[in-house]
């Protein structure tokens, strides 16, 4: 009796984060860096040591120029500049000092000294809720894995230089990595499954799903085809939406807006149809340089960016960050226990009087421009408000004395991020011009969960009863007072939640330009009334899940096929 030999499909499953879909043979990269053994040295081996470091890091520094010349010369200037902050690493000299250090007191192999302390760092970093500094993080532990390689003599890893076409496995990718493979022949990635494939195996790879498909059946294949054909059909459907607003079903305005970091991303605001920016996030101006930056740069940069949107809105948030980001020696500075419930944002602005200031001139100064709004981060309470509002008033007095240009009236807004502020929403209404929700911090606070640590992050639920009841409050006290109320957290470009947003009475979305298409249609396939009533329907839920389902029941029923 002769036995099937097919292999059978196996699937994992993970997490989509770009859209596409490949199929080829695999490749499964190991981790080739040798563990790092300690030893002890001899006072007198102390110098060998120390020139084996500085060599390696002159050599670390040499193979990160190069590969950003590499980047430059292939996809431009902007994507190569991402190893700006590798080459901070490389030559920062309180991590250096502090390896110098160890080594004199502790007397043993360089290679440990300094993953011993590149460790603590990039760990120190991770701990703080914040995406720019956990991508610091990230920097640092591909630096250091690169200056260890080179302690030890070792080559490039083999899988960067593969000369045929593959899907790539790995548990990790570092930076460097990406930007050293050999893209013509790279038809997609996966990462953190390399222990469960084997090199060699031919899979399917679904980047909108998250799923990998080891040795798909032909009828996977075909089905995966018929799915690519579709896609394809949505996306040029969405490409056609550019021009349109996002107005729903029975006539009802939502300005679309998108999230910013850097001015070239306004190229983007405008090629994917969003009406402005509702949020300019600020802190790239103040992050990996030795001085803060003069009102002069600030306002040049700003007024620019403002020209660019005009003549739809500009709305700059003021600086989002705590004082340790900062460079050093700027501000004194303490450790926290617990940044994210610290010395950040408002609070730090308000103990900082010159350095907010300097913002708050740079952006009166481009309000002439016309379309500049401004917002006010972690608000907790009135307050708090108030004394930002008044050390605005005092910026325009300053600019009016010496006679310095700004517009008439420059409307401001208050970030609503802290359950306090929901709560007393109806109390700050009356002082600002908009309130703008900030909904991941909003979550995360209202529910005590850090949506990036794995082992709670299933408690992160922006469809929580407790959420929902946080939204309405804050939308009807901005109504209530005749103010208009938007979202700019993550929630405003998840499409299945739209509805719930739209029946809330949001009036604004501003989310990443890439997702603005999907959330114009998602807007423009459906009607007020019914996602009121898909509200009222929800609040007499009891879970997240429930509730989730229920919205999902409507959009799919409205875009099925943005959501498939």
């Amino acid at each position: 009796m002769s036995g099937d030999n097919t292999p059978k499909e196996i699937r994992f499953e993970g997490a989509g984060v770009s859209p596409g879909i490949a199929r080829g043979r695999v490749y499964v990269a190991r981790d080739e860096l040798e563990e790092v053994v300690r030893y002890r040295i001899a006072p007198s081996q102390v110098a060998d040591e120390i020139a084996r470091f500085e060599t390696a890091l002159i050599q670390t520094r040499m193979q990160i120029l190069q590969m950003q010349q590499r980047i430059a010369e292939s996809i431009g200037a902007k994507d190569a500049a991402i190893f700006d902050a590798h080459l901070l690493v490389v030559e920062d000299r309180t991590l250096i000092d502090e390896v110098l250090r160890k080594l004199e007191t502790e007397l043993c192999n360089v290679e440990w000294i300094f993953q011993e302390v590149a460790t603590r760092y990039a760990e120190t970093l991770n701990r703080i809720d914040d995406p720019y500094l956990r991508e610091r993080a990230l920097d640092i532990q591909d630096v250091t894995k690169r200056v260890i390689r080179n302690l030890q003599g070792k080559d490039p890893k083999t899988f960067l230089a593969l000369n045929e076409p593959h899907i790539l496995v790995a548990h990790n990718l570092t930076p460097s990595d990406t930007a050293n493979i050999n893209r013509a022949n790279v038809l997609g990635i996966a990462t953190d499954l390399g222990s469960r494939t084997s090199t060699g195996q031919h899979v399917l790879l679904d980047g909108n799903d998250g799923w990998l498909i080891v040795d798909p059946t032909p009828k996977t294949v075909a089905e995966y085809a018929e799915i690519e054909s579709r896609r394809a059909r949505v996306t040029a459907k969405l490409k056609e939406l550019r021009e349109t607003t996002s107005t729903t079903r029975d006539g009802r305005h939502i300005v679309l807006s998108a999230n910013i970091e850097l001015p070239q991303d306004v190229d983007a605001v405008k090629a994917n149809g969003a009406e402005g920016v509702g949020l300019y996030r600020t802190e790239f101006l103040y992050l990996n340089r030795p001085t803060l930056p003069t009102e002069d740069e600030q306002y040049e940069i700003y007024r620019k960016v403002a020209e660019r949107v005009r003549p739809d809105p500009l709305i700059i948030r003021t600086f989002d960050l705590g004082g340790d980001k900062l460079a050093p020696g700027t501000v004194d500075i303490a450790d926290e226990l617990n940044p994210f419930l610290g010395w950040r944002a408002i609070r730090f602005c308000l103990e900082n009087i010159d350095i907010f200031k300097t913002q708050l001139r740079a952006i009166l100064r481009a309000s002439i421009v016309g379309n500049v709004k401004i917002m006010f981060p972690m608000i907790s309470g009135l307050d708090e408000l108030r004394r930002a509002i008044a050390v605005l008033d005092e910026c325009k007095e300053e600019l009016r004395s010496s006679k310095i240009d700004m517009a008439e009236r420059l409307e401001v807004g208050a970030m609503i991020e802290i359950p306090s502020a929901a709560i007393c929403a109806s109390v700050l209404a009356p002082e600002v011009d908009f309130l703008s929700i900030g909904t991941n911090d909003l979550i995360q606070y209202a529910l005590a969960v850090d949506r990036v640590n794995e082992k709670i992050a299933y408690l992160y639920e922006p469809t929580h009863p407790a959420v929902l009841r946080l939204l309405k409050m804050i939308a009807d006290a901005a109504h209530d007072h005749n103010l208009w109320v938007g979202v700019c957290g993550e929630m405003a470009g998840d499409i299945a939640l739209i509805p719930l947003l739209l029946g809330l009475g949001m009036d604004e979305l501003s989310t990443a330009a890439i997702l603005v298409p999907r959330v114009k249609r998602a807007v423009q396939s459906l009607t007020i009334p019914e996602c009121r009533e898909l509200v009222e329907e929800t609040f007499k839920l009891d879970t997240g899940s429930e509730i989730l389902a229920r919205c999902l029941e409507l959009a799919d029923k409205r875009y099925g096929d943005l959501l498939g």
